[in-house]
């Protein structure tokens, strides 16, 4: 431990540089582009708490002064990361197909991972001493990986210097309520954004006025996204949201390194969540919790190298892409390349077997003359071992749409099974339809009948005589409950539409107390749309 009384001298000065902060408008458009561009990033939780195991900062809230006082004062003295080394952490997210990492400077604890001026409660103070932030900046750089922090407003350690009750919610806690905290926020906010060079990504975890401004005074260039863009978490939304945004995901149950107890989604369904993510115009942060030492645990690099090798593959299907004129069709999804008449179809869920032909109908894509389709990563040339074989993709357009039939003729495990989507790449692609349109309204909910009672409006029939119309529904998951997952979209209130305008249907035997996504739904003789995603409260009383 090094630093004793200099940060009370140095802080006193950054409180007064950023006492003022001027108000800025938002993230430049052409910034905002190249973040959905970049369209997977790599999410590190790591703090001075993994020693433990504990959830990472929040075992605070409500613990006894015992419990707080040896969180300050034990855990920093027994943190010491000498298995830490930043260039795998950016070798492996290079591989992984992630185009950004955003790592957490500060979590609600208030322990900065960064040699800050402000607070001795930091990495400088403990037996490793050295400054972990500013060593991965330098290593994702080398890397050609975007820079982004975490950084949270909320800080447990200064309130309790401060004599507030440690909490997130409440008077006093939020620094717009809390001069001396906001004071404090920003001065630290002015470290990270002046001592490490461009930072290009910042994710504001709790309240943002004044911090993000500050961002865009000292770093025009710099995109905010959580604090300015929408940010959900540990779920995909129903349907994509207006502009960028960017769902954060655990590859667990918890954020931080869990020693035991803990339960991972497997590669096949992050793949998956990577690609819904992206056909609903997203981009996916997926998370990793080092361990105490700074080693990924077991898991957790294996999913990443699953990831890997999946998108060695098919990563033009994820990079610089945008949504097409559907998301899906069934367990196919769609994107788009950004500015070119290139669409990728991503068949999910799929058996497909090594060797075999097989036919997708893609009800939304026409192709104009001098188009190809391939299945991306190889030739359709040659299959392995049989020279007789002519695994060449080949396609027909009709009014159905456009039939694609293609083998996996590539072989990518040893066993020849293949768990993970099958790319297919088609250029010079058009709508094939003008889909139909579906306009969510409100809903009512009846809490004697327990039914909910929702108003549709149907746009477009989208050339179709008439569409079947309804709505589908499900429970929203608790986000503070990172074991929670998005429950399976259920159908509900069919009825058949002749022609468009304003319509509502009925959905019995949903639960009380309850928060539900739903939003309207249409199937049409080609294809099934969906409408804006809306939540519905079912208070029990």
């Amino acid at each position: 431990m090094h630093r004793t009384t200099r940060s009370v001298v140095i802080v006193s000065s950054l409180l007064v540089a950023v006492a003022s902060v001027p108000s800025h408008a938002a993230n430049k458009e052409d910034r905002v582009e190249w973040f959905r561009d970049l369209g997977f990033g790599l999410f590190i939780h790591w703090s001075l708490d993994s020693q433990i195991g504990s959830v990472i900062s929040h075992s605070l809230v409500g613990a006894s002064e015992d419990y707080v006082k040896r969180f300050i004062e034990e855990l920093p003295k027994t943190f010491n990361p000498k298995r830490y080394d930043p260039d795998n952490w950016a070798v492996l997210a290079k591989l992984a197909g992630a185009k950004y990492v955003v790592f957490t400077t500060k979590h609600h604890s208030g322990f900065c991972m960064y040699d800050t001026a402000t607070t001795d409660f930091d990495i400088m103070n403990t037996p490793y001493g050295k400054d972990v932030t500013a060593s991965l900046v330098k290593s994702l750089r080398k890397h050609g990986l975007a820079v982004g922090f975490y950084f949270s407003p909320d800080d447990f350690y200064f309130l309790h210097k401060q004599g507030t009750t440690i909490r997130r919610r409440g008077p006093d806690v939020a620094p717009k309520d809390n001069p001396d905290l906001m004071k404090y926020d920003l001065a630290q906010l002015r470290e990270l954004l002046t001592n490490y060079g461009p930072i290009d990504v910042m994710f504001i975890d709790g309240p943002a006025e004044r911090l993000r401004d500050l961002c865009w005074e000292l770093q025009p260039n710099i995109v905010v996204t959580r604090g300015a863009m929408e940010t959900p978490e540990q779920f995909v939304p129903g349907v994509p949201l207006k502009g960028a945004w960017e769902t954060c995901m655990t590859m667990g149950t918890q954020w931080q390194f869990k020693p035991t107890n803990e339960t991972y989604k497997s590669g096949t369904e992050l793949i998956n969540t990577l690609v819904e993510t992206r056909a609903k115009g997203g981009n996916l942060l997926l998370n990793v919790g080092p361990e105490p030492d700074g080693e990924l645990p077991f898991e957790q690099d294996r999913w990443l190298r699953e990831l890997a090798l999946w998108m060695f593959v098919n990563g033009e299907a994820i990079h610089g892409v945008r949504p097409w004129a559907v998301t899906n069709e069934g367990n196919v999804w769609f994107t788009k390349k950004t500015d070119e008449e290139i669409v990728y179809a991503v068949v999910t869920r799929t058996d497909w077997k090594w060797g075999k032909a097989r036919t997708i109908d893609l009800r939304s894509v026409k192709i104009a003359e001098g188009s190809a389709v391939s299945v991306l990563g190889q030739t359709g040339e040659v299959l392995e071992y049989d020279p007789k074989a002519k695994p060449l993709t080949t396609w027909r357009q009709d009014d159905q749409g456009l039939h694609v039939t293609a083998t996996r003729a590539q072989r990518l495990y040893n066993d020849r099974k293949w768990p993970n989507p099958v790319v297919l790449k088609i250029t010079r692609a058009k709508p094939g339809l003008v889909p139909p349109k579906v306009v969510t309204g409100g809903a009512k909910w009846d809490h004697k009948a327990r039914a909910a009672t929702f108003s549709l409006i149907v746009k477009d029939l989208g050339g179709a005589a008439s569409l079947e119309v309804g709505v589908q529904y499900r429970l929203l998951p608790d986000h503070t409950q990172p074991t929670a997952k998005a429950d399976p979209w259920k159908d509900g209130g069919w009825r058949r539409c002749t022609a468009t305008g304003p319509c509502e249907t009925k959905v019995k035997d949903l639960l009380p107390d309850k928060q539900y996504e739903y939003r309207g739904a249409a199937r049409h003789p080609l294809i099934a749309v969906h409408g804006e995603s809306k939540r519905l409260s079912t208070p029990g009383r």
